[in-house]
Order: C-alpha cells, then structure tokens, then sequence
C-alpha cells in the first residue's frame, strides 16, 4: 500500500492490460470488477463475504446516499467505510446516472440539476461542486464527476450538448476536489454513439491531466456492437498510465470483450439483481432457477466452484427457494454470481500475464456456448 493513489501495468496481452491501482486504504488488482454497494450494501451479502470472493473495491451511490442517510450524518458517523464496516476502498459514481434515470424527476440547468427525491418528494441540488463535496463526506477513495448520461437512441444535438456541459462539469469538479493525497477524481467520457464526440470527450478530458478515466453512458440500450465500438475510438485517446473505468457494464461477455478493448475497471448491478431474481451466472452460462426442469435435481450449480453457494446446494433446494420466495435464495444465488464474477476477473488477469488473452476469451465464450448441463 501506498499514502498516493497511483497505477501501473504489469503486464500486457494486445490492448488488454494488467495492473494495479495502490491507494492508502489498499490495492485492487485490475482488470476489477466492482460489486455494487448502492445504499451501503451490496445486496443480499455480507461484505466479509465479499471481500472473502476477491473483491479489492466496491462501489457507492452519492445519490441514494445523499437522501438516506444524508452525508452531513455519514461524516458525522465517521464515513462510509466505518459505517458499512469496509476498510477497503471505495469508488463513489457522481449522481450523474440518475440525471438519466430519474428523468421526470429532475430539472438540468448549467449550475447543476434539482432533484425531486424519489422518497419523499423533497428537493435536492446537485451541481458538480456538491456532488465532490457528498463524496469526500462519505470519504470515498474514488470519486466521479457530475455527468450528464444521454439515454440511447438519442440526437445527434442532445448528445452533442449534453458531452460539451459534462466536459464543463469535470472542469468544475476538479477544481472542487484540489489536492487529496491519496485519492483520485476521475473524469468521465461522455458522446453517446458518435465516434467524434466520443473521441472529442476523451481528448479533453486528457488534457485535463486527471487520475483516471472512465467512460460513460453506454450499456444504455444501445446493441453491444456500440458500446465496443465507442470503446475503440475512446480507449486509444486515453492515456496509457491512466486507469480505464467502463461504467456499469455489465454481462461477462461484455467484460471479456471489453477489457480486449483496454478496459481495467468495471461495475455492475446485474450479479446481485439477477441473484435475487432466481438467476444464477456460471462457467456455463446464465441459470434459470425458477424452471421446473431442476424441482428435482440434486446436483450442484457448479461443482467445482470454489463457493459454497455453487457447489454445496442442489439445484433442487435452489429452485425450491426460488419459488418459495425465501431470502435465503436472493442470499445464496448472488453469492454464486459474485463468485462466478470474481473468478471471471482472476482467469482474464491470469491470461493477461501468460499472453494468452484471446485462447482464454474462446475458452470461455465456448463454454457458455454449450450452456446447462442436459436435465436429469
């Protein structure tokens, strides 16, 4: 560990990078996937279990923890780190997904946008300023700028202005954060599914000379041909001796492909949102545990995964959860897909290093290919 946020490469395998990012509260190997901790709890888990699965960093929410329980109270508390009893470090996102996704609720102007909390109803500014300010009250070690996220499909003059005022808001939020040894602000790519906006974003964010990049506003509902192609115009602009952060993606296969693309950071709540839904994630693909064909089944979801989510219950007892709508389903079936998303990185970054990358993405997409084993 180290009092300096810093990163380096350790090894390369075409565009495919392995790393590590050093931070005062520890180091997260990359290519990292980050669980999301939205209210200060990754869903349906432990945070000693999620750290027991790998996990290096976990994510955080400005927003929902801006409302519930406040950021004056959480620094009062002595941050989000003690309050949620994870040492290690966090990456906080900006607000700025929730100018997207809480549209009707909101109202965007050049200072910053006013929230309508969707709790209670009460009124709530965010501007770039305020959103650094909630971050570093939470005391997390990763910080986003406030961004504007463009919903997909949208024109080509909304997504044009909506990039040009995030570029803005960056200038503004790094002004907000000065000088914190051993943190970082990162600033994030914005353009939509236009090469020329993406690559313009990029190009000015670099020059802006921050502690990491993240790009933003794809896996939006654009085709995954899009998003790998915007990271193709936008990962080369970016520096090399930077952290790349593809923000809320996503599925493994979008993982795989991304991190050939030069991506070393990802979040996403599809591991622990689908656990809860009676779906699992697997070496052999996605998992349905809510069809009949397992009422019956006693073999394990994987058996021979490492967690005992994944190899010591039946699909049987799984399915049995499932459809009785117990807790302990959403329990056991996110930490299998925590697990299986854990390896996942651990096997890409092992690749990585025996420049074997591409075998390792075949291998795998192969696998998933094949899908479930036959029904007994």
């Amino acid at each position: 560990m180290t009092d300096q946020f810093t990163f380096r490469v350790l090894a390369t395998d075409g565009k495919a990078r392995r790393g590590e990012i050093s931070m005062p509260r520890g180091v997260v190997r990359t290519p990292a996937f980050m669980p999301v901790g939205t209210a200060g709890t990754v869903k349906a888990m432990y945070l000693d279990q999620v750290r027991a699965l790998g996990s290096d960093i976990i994510l955080g929410n400005t927003y929902h923890l801006m409302l519930r329980p406040g950021a004056e109270r959480m620094a009062r508390l002595g941050g989000l780190h003690e309050f949620a009893r994870w040492p290690h470090p966090i990456l906080t996102d900006s607000g700025g997904f929730q100018v997207m996704s809480l549209a009707q609720l909101r109202k965007l102007t050049e200072k910053g946008v006013t929230f309508k909390s969707h709790v209670d109803g009460a009124a709530y500014e965010m501007t770039p300023e305020r959103s650094i300010e909630i971050q570093g009250l939470l005391d997390s070690d990763i910080q986003m700028q406030l961004d504007e996220c463009v919903a997909l499909p949208a024109e080509p003059a909304e997504i044009e202005r909506a990039m040009e005022l995030s570029l803005r808001w960056a200038d503004r939020c790094k002004v907000a954060f000065g000088e914190q040894p051993g943190k970082a602000m990162f600033g994030i790519v914005q353009g939509g599914d236009i090469a020329a906006l993406r690559e313009r974003s990029a190009s000015a964010l670099k020059a802006m000379d921050l502690k990491g990049y993240a790009v933003g506003g794809l896996a939006v509902g654009e085709p995954q041909a899009v998003m790998l192609d915007m990271l193709d115009v936008a990962c080369p602009v970016l520096p090399a001796e930077k952290p790349r952060y593809l923000m809320g993606v996503g599925t493994p296969d979008d993982i795989v492909k991304s991190v050939m693309r030069g991506v070393d950071m990802f979040d996403c709540v599809m591991p622990t949102r689908a656990g809860r839904h009676g779906l699992a994630y697997t070496r052999r693909g996605k998992i349905n545990l809510r069809n009949a064909r397992h009422a019956e089944d006693h073999r394990p979801l994987d058996e021979e995964s490492d967690c005992p989510a994944a190899r010591d219950y039946s699909r049987a007892y799984l399915h049995h959860l499932v459809r009785s709508q117990e807790a302990l389903a959403g329990m056991l079936l996110t930490w299998n897909n925590l697990a299986y998303y854990q390896s996942l990185m651990q096997g890409i970054r092992e690749a990585i290093s025996a420049g074997r990358m591409a075998d390792f993405a075949a291998e795998t997409a192969e696998l998933w290919a094949k899908g479930d084993l036959p029904a007994l």
